[in-house]
């Protein structure tokens, strides 16, 4: 089997004193499965950082488990065991903030991608993104959990307001809250088939028309990732920016 082209970067930003956003990926030996996590804390600075490490940390450790057992019958169990991790994840986080109180506001974003022969599961709370490039098109494949995004839905705001609704990143989900439960979506990828996750700071930071001219010029993944950071940072983006992008051979 093909290995699959793996690369992600995060990136501090423009502004910000610190990097609060948390990314890992992982392939397995015999290539059949692939783990994408990213992460972006709240509460502060010092805040932010823990919760986002605690959770992609724990993801990578409990999930990553399933991957020196091979991968039979898994794809059925996925959500379970996705589900088992983010609810630890967020214990550890409460449990860190209950006994320190400088960091009683943490709490993170998640964003997992569990590939297995080319089907991804996806998992998500917050409003970190999974998007698919299939066949030139781009393609967002999670909903944010945002008051704003509650508020498009509902007709309160037309897309044009977003930029000046004052508590636009405010969060209705997050890891670290009284309930972790997340939300979940399945993509089957075709060969040439690319996953991207990310957090708001590349959303935020260069315009979503942007992305596929920038891919498209690049050939690899590490390629693509750090085309798609360093455009962000020309346009000087004010929040963290973090990126992980899977190419399926």
């Amino acid at each position: 089997m093909k290995i699959p082209s793996v690369a992600g970067l995060t990136d501090v930003g423009t502004v910000r004193a610190a990097n609060q956003d948390a990314i890992d990926w992982r392939i397995s030996d015999d290539h059949r499965q692939i783990l994408l996590v990213v992460a972006d804390g709240m509460g502060g600075y010092q805040g932010g950082e823990i919760a986002s490490r605690i959770a992609v940390d724990t993801v990578m450790e409990t999930l990553g488990a399933h991957f020196e057992s091979g991968n039979g019958g898994l794809c059925d169990a996925r959500p379970d065991a996705i589900q088992v991790a983010i609810n630890l994840a967020s214990e550890r986080i409460q449990e860190r903030r209950a006994a320190d109180p400088d960091l009683a506001k943490m709490g993170t974003t998640l964003v997992v991608s569990w590939v297995i022969d080319g089907e991804a599961l996806i998992a998500h709370l917050g409003d970190s993104r999974c998007y698919l490039v299939h066949k030139g098109e781009l393609q967002c494949l999670t909903r944010d959990d945002t008051v704003v995004q509650n508020m498009l839905e509902d007709g309160s705001i037309q897309p044009d307001d977003v930029p000046h609704v004052p508590f636009r990143n405010v969060l209705t989900r997050a890891l670290g809250a009284s309930s972790a439960l997340a939300s979940f979506g399945r993509v089957v990828m075709e060969s040439g088939d690319c996953l991207l996750l990310c957090s708001d700071g590349l959303i935020d930071g260069l315009p979503e028309a942007d992305w596929l001219p920038l891919m498209s010029a690049q050939k690899s993944a590490d390629e693509q990732v750090r085309a798609l950071v360093q455009a962000s940072l020309d346009n000087e983006a004010a929040d963290n920016v973090s990126v992980v992008i899977l190419i399926l051979d």
